[in-house]
């Protein structure tokens, strides 16, 4: 049995309704509102509660047909668990006196930086800085050396034809790409956090560390605004591809350093997945453009500056001529061989073996076989990799005159490269259930470049495809890095000349397959943008600025774009109109449900987001527009979806013509400063003038001491209440002379 009780002076409320809970449990809820203690009385269901004991006979009865009541299929009929609540109307000053409530100090930064100093020590500094002195410390060198020694062979392979393929990206020495995965690498496996992301190079920013490289090297300034072929100004220094690249891996070490000093991990969250998801889908194309010239063996001058993906299309049309049909024939059958591999070989082996076939080891050694015993390389003209260094790079200070001109774009860099090995160390920490520490990703990338821009490395980050291959083949910790750095190191000082006449054509092959996965990711736009419209315009922004002008250009316009619409969510808040589920002290969308009932004189409002200078005007509005479509003058009834039943059956529902109460339900409001503070009380006076009174429930307590500070909750008439439901009750105790009653 269920009824409800409203007179001037107490308010009682009795609901008995079942929940589908863990365990089913069936609630009984008692709300009791009054001046007199409660009292002691057995309920018709046996249980025994505190309150007014029901004047069944003084009640007028409403019978509900049994469609109206709760979808008993929906809940248990009957529960061993049975909760009663039973307390007064509680307003937040009561709230506070009642609990002893007390003002929260935050502590000063002063204070943390005390705290943090005192509870420091060695050993834990040289563990925090340090991790792998931690999963060293509980290796288990019988079960984890065997797999990382054979994911560390693994990558070590894949590392061989992706370095120097990517090298080439960056517009230096193939083997460029075998040293960053060998000194920077090292570095990282000591101070990096994740175990399982494979570092070294990675296409997107080796072209866009590619970019500066062809814009300073040779002598020429940097490219014009617009559009610009290979600069030929002699008159300004000369400086060397290397020299630009160490230059720009030195300044991004010093960035990633800055915000590592700073603090700044939490940066990655202004770059939405969104919006790298649309950047790196845009810089794949610009990494595809670059390998037509090599894919086709074609002879075309090469384009920097904006628009330049544009102008070098147009100058591949104007050269189709030179199209070299032996290249054309090796890169298409390394594509389809490489194509065919990862969609049917590679799962064929995958179930039967952890180690994958490498694939792109064999066509490098094919091409070097190829090219250097029937010489195909000068019957069909084709391009080889060139001069390859034999033993480690000598160690180099990078050339500091060049740091004001490559500060700008190794920014950018830093940034990117950063989001893209903290994003892939995420993705594999959570499948593995282990922490990242985004701040420490920070100092082990950037301690791994600035040993890098001393011996002759571009930015490093994380290879997705190799980073799931380290998985994969069963990796567990970093030794396997380790262990790939040692082979690369043997490779380099024993036979990596070997690899000097393997045609380009092949390692543009390689980069171009292996880019799949990304410039695919154009079919995501559909996804996002059926998720939501505002995220799919972030990425398409981006996507088509970075492909259209430029990769900076592009990141710039899509960052813009993003923090445009966050300010736009933010300006627009989620305002709607509640109303409470029948025999129930839940409150809920008007809309979305069919069976809810209004509370007559009362118009409850819901508001989320903030409430501040920028969305104050729309906060009246939208309250204004609601109270007005509720019907203020005209008649409502407290039903909205009464089902027809027997007339036989007695049904009392009075009507109420005015709003007397708005209650703001203010538990999604995250924060409200002064002039959205001014706005309420502007509210209340306006609603004031129509005898209509506010009454504000459920805000935070940082919320609630805005308010207080603002003299909000000094306003006549303007109460404040920890529930929806307290300040529904407490109003509805105060419209006069109603008496509702339901009775199942």
């Amino acid at each position: 049995m269920s009824y409800f009780q409203l007179s001037d002076s107490t308010v009682s409320l009795i609901s008995d309704r079942d929940v589908p809970l863990d365990g089913l449990q069936r609630v009984l809820l008692r709300l009791e509102g009054g001046i007199e203690p409660p009292r002691l009385y057995t309920t018709g269901a046996g249980e025994a509660s505190r309150g007014h004991e029901p004047d069944t006979e003084d009640r007028e009865q409403v019978v509900c047909p049994p469609s109206v009541g709760p979808d008993r299929d929906m809940v248990a009929q009957s529960s061993s668990c049975r909760l009663v609540v039973e307390r007064p109307v509680y307003q937040h000053s009561g709230l506070h006196d009642a609990f002893f409530s007390r003002d929260p100090q935050p502590a000063t930064a002063t204070s943390r930086l005390l705290h943090a100093a005192c509870e420091c020590s060695p050993k834990q500094t040289l563990v925090g800085m340090v991790p792998a002195v931690t999963w060293l410390a509980d290796y288990s060198w019988k079960d984890d050396l065997v797999k990382d020694i054979v994911s560390g062979c693994t990558v070590a392979i894949m590392n061989i034809p992706q370095g120097m393929a990517y090298a080439l990206l960056g517009n230096v020495p193939p083997v460029v790409g075998i040293y960053m995965a060998i000194f920077p690498v090292l570095v990282y496996a000591f101070l990096g956090t994740s175990r399982h992301v494979a570092m070294g190079s990675f296409a997107v920013i080796c072209l866009m560390t590619g970019k500066v490289v062809s814009e300073l090297s040779g002598g020429g300034p940097p490219a014009p605004m617009f559009n610009s072929t290979s600069p030929t100004n002699t008159s300004l220094p000369v400086y060397s591809p290397l020299e630009v690249a160490v230059s720009v891996t030195f300044m991004v070490s010093i960035y990633q350093l800055l915000m590592y000093v700073f603090r700044m991990g939490i940066m990655c969250s202004l770059l939405s997945e969104t919006l790298v998801n649309g950047f790196t889908a845009g810089a794949a194309i610009h990494v595809f453009t670059s390998q037509i010239k090599d894919l086709l063996g074609m002879d075309i001058r090469k384009h920097n500056g904006n628009f330049q993906i544009i102008y070098t299309y147009i100058e591949v049309f104007k050269n189709l001529s030179t199209i070299n049909t032996a290249a054309s024939i090796i890169s298409l059958t390394t594509v389809v061989v490489l194509i065919l591999d990862n969609k049917f070989v590679k799962p064929w082996v995958s179930r039967r073996s952890v180690i994958p076939v490498p694939v792109e080891l064999i066509a490098v050694t094919v091409g070097t076989i190829a090219s250097t015993f029937w010489d195909i390389h000068v019957k069909y003209n084709l391009t080889t990799v060139g001069h390859i260094s034999i033993g480690l790079p000598g160690f180099h200070s990078p050339n500091f005159e060049l740091i004001p001109a490559v500060a700008v774009d190794s920014f950018i860099i830093a940034v990117i490269a950063y989001i893209v090995t903290i994003s892939m160390a995420l993705i594999f920490a959570q499948k593995m259930k282990y922490e990242i520490d985004a701040n420490q990703e920070l100092l082990a990338q950037g301690a791994g470049n600035l040993v890098g821009s001393f011996l002759s490395c571009m930015p490093f980050a994380a290879s997705l495809s190799r980073s799931m291959i380290q998985q994969t083949t069963g990796g567990r910790t970093q030794l396997a890095s380790m262990i790939c750095a040692a082979i690369l190191t043997v490779v380099l000082v024993s036979f990596a000349p070997v690899f000097e006449p393997l045609p380009r054509c092949i390692l543009a092959s390689l980069i171009v397959v292996a880019l799949k996965g990304i410039l695919l990711q154009v079919k995501d736009i559909v996804k996002i943008w059926h998720m939501s419209t505002l995220d799919g315009i972030v990425w398409v922004a981006t996507y088509v600025t970075v492909i259209l002008v430029e990769i900076d250009v592009g990141l710039l316009v899509g960052l813009t774009v993003s923090i445009v619409t966050i300010l736009f969510r933010g300006i627009r808040p989620l305002i709607y109109p509640l109303s409470r589920l029948p025999y129930t002290d839940i409150y809920v969308e008007s809309t979305r449900y069919g069976k809810v009932e209004d509370i007559n004189g009362v118009c409850i409002i819901h508001y989320g987001g903030g409430l501040n200078f920028a969305n104050k005007s729309c906060f009246r509005q939208e309250v204004n527009r609601i109270l007005n479509s509720n019907g203020v003058g005209e008649e409502k009834m407290e039903l909205k979806t009464l089902p027809k039943f027997d007339s036989n059956k007695s049904l009392s529902i009075d009507m109420e013509k005015e709003i007397t109460f708005l209650v703001l339900d203010l538990t999604g409001l995250q924060y409200v400063d002064p002039s959205g503070a001014e706005a309420i009380k502007a509210l209340a006076s306006e609603l004031a003038a129509r005898s209509t009174s506010i009454y504000l429930a459920g805000p935070s307590g940082s919320v609630c001491d805005v308010l207080q500070r603002c003299g909000v909750l000094n306003v006549a008439g303007l109460l404040c209440f920890p529930t929806v439901h307290d300040a529904v009750v407490f109003a509805q105790s105060k419209l006069p002379k109603i008496i509702h009653s339901i009775r199942l």
